[in-house]
C-alpha cells in the first residue's frame, strides 16, 4: 500500500491552516477554519485508505482487490457533520452581526469578573458558608 506523498502533505497544511483559522475571534474566519480543517482531515482519510481497488460487492471481485468502505463512509459521516456545524456557525455569525454589527467573538463579562475574582483570591458576594445540620461542620473544610 503506497500513499501519495504529495497529497499528504497537502492534507497538513489544510490541516494546519484550518487550526490557525479556529484561533481567530471572527465567526468568519472560525468558519472558514472549519471548513478547511474539515477538508483536510478528509483528504487524510482518503490518503491512508490506500490505492482505489474494486467495489466492495461480495462474490463479484475476488476479496484482495476490493477497496475498503469504512474510510469512504467516515468521510461521508464528516462531510454531513461539517455542514451542520457549518449552519450552526452561520447562524451565530448572523445574530451576532444582527446585534451587534459585526461578527466578532467578545469576552464574556461574567468570566472577566471571575477571572479577577480569583486573580485576588476573592470569595463571591452569592458565597454562603453552609453547615450540615446533623453535625454542625463545615462543608468546606479549612
Amino acid at each position: 500500500m503506497t500513499a501519495s506523498l504529495t497529497l499528504a502533505i497537502t492534507a497538513g497544511v489544510l490541516v494546519a491552516a484550518g487550526v490557525y483559522l479556529l484561533t481567530e475571534r471572527s465567526l468568519t474566519r472560525i468558519l472558514m477554519g472549519v471548513l478547511v480543517l474539515s477538508n483536510g482531515v478528509n483528504l487524510l482519510f482518503l490518503v491512508s485508505m490506500g490505492p482505489a481497488g474494486d467495489p466492495a460487492f461480495i462474490g463479484l471481485f475476488p476479496p484482495e482487490s476490493m477497496t475498503d468502505p469504512l474510510p469512504q463512509a467516515m468521510v461521508l459521516t464528516a462531510i454531513v457533520i461539517t455542514m451542520a456545524v457549518s449552519a450552526f456557525v452561520i447562524t451565530m455569525a448572523y445574530r451576532s452581526f444582527q446585534l451587534n454589527g459585526n461578527d466578532e467573538v467578545s469576552d464574556d463579562i461574567e468570566d472577566a469578573r471571575i477571572r479577577e475574582l480569583a486573580q485576588r483570591d476573592d470569595v463571591s458576594d452569592s458565597y454562603e458558608d453552609a453547615r450540615f445540620a446533623d453535625t454542625g461542620e463545615d462543608v468546606v473544610s479549612e
